[in-house]
């Protein structure tokens, strides 16, 4: 009797092993397409011997525990791959933006304005007494001004919307640290319990790599199934189950958000993640593109005013500026406005008072200045040409960037596939394995069962 009791308890364990295998097995299955899903292991061990006398007989199986796949320097891999493309597509989501206002062959730049306004001046070389002409060299003059004065309003515009893409960003980023501290709580009390905080620490992971497309995340190990969140400057995030919020702070100078964690200002310490990017757009590139469109105006208008100033007009008076004058180099493209529009007023003739209708020397003059060195010692095209250039250089090193650094990632998600993805192939062989071993304990349970039936038969009737 007491040996077939022990058969039958290990034949229930089987069963009962076996059955937590199956559902272990029908989890993974149910979370085939579950994005951030570790697939699950059941383990077994054998339990403990018993000794009688010189023999060892086994009691069977337990199922030990049941472990999430998952591989941490994968998991590390792809946060720090998903940081820089979070800040490479934030970059060049805003300089895709930046570079529609100089696509020259869309009819946008400032390419046709400077090359009809220095034309203008050709054809009034021609005949400096030509109403037509002269007209001509103001309406040139203000399409200038215009796509000048146009063209720096929308970088403003543009900078203002990231700032407030930055406030955004920085919003989402609270909201996933705070979820990310709760879940914290919830991984390490199921550690703490000795249950299977798999399901959580997936959950985990997950907002995790959301994070890490906002902003440069470091995570560390801090015991107990819980993770401490750093940005990658040792700004704390999440520390256990208490998470730090960002917040954010007009500059006093440019007006623009600074990012703050309590009173120290982190603004330059974010170095990647979405958050970089869009600082990297708002504070850099944004600037540096309309400090150049403020070096061209300025400098440009200020040569034809000084050259416009040596000539005289048709009514044979000294010429005046054809644009109006600039205080300072800053905010030069956006203020730039053209100050003659009477066609007689332009200073075409070189020859003193009264002057000479049919002098072009002063034309001529300001024509040359197409060809001068008048801006940082390059023509005024030439330096727009490199200012095109730059702008579509930055665009394509961010393509080009983005491109070989999400075939990275690809490769290192598939890698973390390998080992945390479902392979239904595998699942559906390790089912027919389980359901085969739970058949024949079942079957091992009924014959035992039969047996101590008919033991217990036996016993009754003698």
């Amino acid at each position: 009797m007491g040996s077939l009791s022990a058969s039958l308890n290990i034949a229930i364990g089987s069963l009962l092993t076996e059955q937590g295998a199956i559902e272990t097995t029908s989890n993974n299955i149910a979370n085939v397409n579950t994005p951030g899903y570790s697939r699950q292991r059941a383990n077994f061990s054998e339990t403990s011997p018993i000794e009688i006398g010189t023999l060892t007989l086994g009691t069977g199986v337990q199922l030990q525990d049941v472990t999430s796949l998952r591989d941490s320097i994968l998991d590390l891999r792809v946060n720090q791959e998903t940081q820089q493309q979070g800040k490479l597509n934030a970059f060049l989501g805003g300089g895709q933006q930046i570079q529609a206002l100089f696509n020259e062959t869309a009819g946008t730049g400032l390419q046709g304005p400077l090359s009809a306004f220095f034309n203008s001046f050709q054809q009034l070389s021609v005949n400096p007494s030509d109403p037509t002409a002269r007209q001509s060299v103001i309406t040139t003059a203000q399409n200038l001004a215009r796509t000048l004065n146009q063209t720096s309003n929308s970088l403003t515009t543009q900078q203002q919307n990231t700032d407030l893409a930055v406030k955004q960003s920085v919003g989402q980023i609270n909201s996933l640290t705070t979820q990310i501290a709760q879940v914290n709580i919830q991984v390490a009390a199921a550690v703490g319990g000795g249950a299977n905080a798999g399901a959580f620490i997936d959950q985990r992971q997950q907002l995790i790599n959301q994070l890490s497309n906002y902003v440069d995340v470091s995570t560390v190990d801090a015991g107990g199934g819980s993770v401490t969140l750093t940005t990658s400057g040792g700004t704390p995030l999440v520390v256990g189950g208490q998470s730090f919020a960002l917040t954010t702070q007009p500059n006093t100078v440019t007006g623009f958000q600074d990012i703050y964690s309590g009173s120290t200002n982190i603004t330059s310490q974010i170095t990647a993640g979405q958050l970089a990017g869009q600082l990297q757009i708002r504070d850099q590139e944004i600037p540096s593109i309309r400090n150049s469109l403020d070096t061209l105006a300025y400098n440009l208008s200020n040569a034809v005013n000084t050259q416009q100033q040596a000539g005289y007009d048709l009514n044979g008076a000294a010429g005046g500026a054809l644009f109006t004058p600039l205080a300072q180099q800053t905010g030069a493209a956006a203020s730039l406005k053209v100050a003659i529009s009477d066609p007689n007023k332009i200073a075409a003739s070189g020859g003193p008072p009264p002057g000479n209708p049919g002098d072009n020397t002063n034309a001529n003059a300001l024509l040359a200045l197409q060809n001068q060195q008048l801006v940082n010692g390059q023509t005024s095209l030439a330096y727009y040409s490199g200012l095109v250039f730059q702008v579509g250089n930055d665009v394509s090193s961010a393509q080009t960037q983005q491109q070989s650094g999400g075939l990275v990632l690809q490769q290192i998600q598939n890698l973390q596939g390998g080992v945390s993805g479902v392979d239904i192939n595998e699942e559906a062989a390790n089912l027919v394995r389980y359901q085969n071993a739970y058949q024949a304990a079942a079957q091992v349970t009924s014959i035992i069962n039969t047996l101590l039936q008919t033991t217990i038969n036996m016993v009754a009737g003698t």
